[in-house]
């Protein structure tokens, strides 16, 4: 028999997520059976979309997430024991999968699959920037901002995982001029001495409308939106016509009850007189293109053209700890869990 760990929900986040929200249980697996298999979780993934998401399900889930295991028992000729697989199991160290039978991946539309070849580079950036935030950043800048080179381009959230990924295509890639926000010096200098941002804004610090309009004298063309919130309706505000905004996240009021929001900045005027392009996107559109994502980022990897860094913290048990950083800023790049 083999004891799984597993984060249970047995509260709904209201605000700032606590630990009393979630419990860590254990229970004996049965004996897998004929197309099934057994995966032990090697690292775990926490992102911001986890908070609002969770609130789509009933009390008593496996609290969710994805998350690169071993294959350590199968009775899946698809699925041999020793291959690496990615799949959103959720947070628990064990798990038999039946591929035919997944009921807590209604959350997206992505079956598990095998970790493809990416030589000696650590199996945990299939989380990253070989993995969903990876692919988040490619199509979501590609196919949303449609960007031309020479044109300037803002990311909100640029130290995480998505924002720095996008902001290197935007640079090293396509020749953009690329202007990051973030939330230190320390994120800010990483931004541009490391990455080759043209420059960053320390949102905390920094008067974000004075310094858009140092950074970018001539306007901004793109917008790729990770946080929402009054920073990103300064940047609408300053953009020029025909600018394009892909819209990736709302973090900055994830943790927000929406019964009692603040009335915001209207953006409507901006977005009608200079004919913007605001357009949402969940990555999950792309499934039937996903090896094709990770393939063009493992290669540009391999160019030297992206830089990633993983801010791993060690010991399942550390899950809540791990996310409840990851919502307040505390990562740079990817925030990953390493049992």
């Amino acid at each position: 028999m083999v004891k799984a760990k597993k984060f249970v929900v047995v509260k709904h986040f209201e605000g700032d997520p606590k630990p009393s929200d979630l419990k860590l249980v254990e229970e004996e697996l049965a004996p897998i059976t004929d197309g099934e298999f057994l995966v032990e979780a090697e690292y775990l993934s926490v992102d911001p979309y986890m908070r609002p998401y969770v609130l789509q399900f009933p009390l008593g889930i496996t609290m969710i997430g994805s998350q690169v295991g071993k294959i350590i028992e199968s009775k899946n000729p698809d699925y041999p024991v020793g291959k690496r697989i990615v799949g959103y199991f959720g947070w628990r160290t064990h798990t038999i999968v039946n591929t035919k039978l997944l009921p807590e991946l209604e959350l997206t539309s992505q079956k598990p699959y095998l970790l493809p070849e990416i030589g000696d580079l650590s199996p945990s950036l299939s989380l990253g920037v070989l993995g969903m935030p990876g692919n988040t950043a490619y199509f979501g800048l590609i196919k949303i901002c449609s960007p031309k080179h020479g044109e300037t381009l803002v990311v909100s959230g640029a130290a995480g995982a998505v924002g720095s990924h996008v902001g290197q295509i935007a640079k090293n890639v396509l020749g953009l001029n690329v202007i990051g926000i973030a939330g230190s010096d320390e994120k800010c200098k990483w931004l541009v001495n490391e990455l080759g941002f043209n420059s960053a804004i320390n949102y905390k610090k920094q008067d974000v409308s004075l310094a858009l309009k140092k950074a970018a004298p001539k306007g901004i063309d793109l917008y790729f939106d990770n946080v929402g919130g009054d920073i990103s309706s300064t940047v609408i505000y300053q953009m020029n016509p025909f600018g394009r905004i892909s819209l990736c996240g709302s973090i900055s009021s994830y943790n927000t009850d929406h019964s009692s929001l603040p009335k915001c900045i209207l953006v409507q005027p901006a977005m009608i007189f200079n004919q913007l392009k605001m357009e949402g996107f969940v990555v999950t559109r792309w499934n039937d293109q996903w090896q094709q994502g990770i393939q063009q980022n493992l290669q540009w990897i391999r160019e030297g053209k992206i830089q990633y860094k993983e801010t791993i913290t060690k010991g399942f048990e550390n899950m809540f700890d791990a996310f409840s950083g990851m919502l307040k800023g505390q990562n740079i790049g990817k925030a990953i869990v390493q049992i």
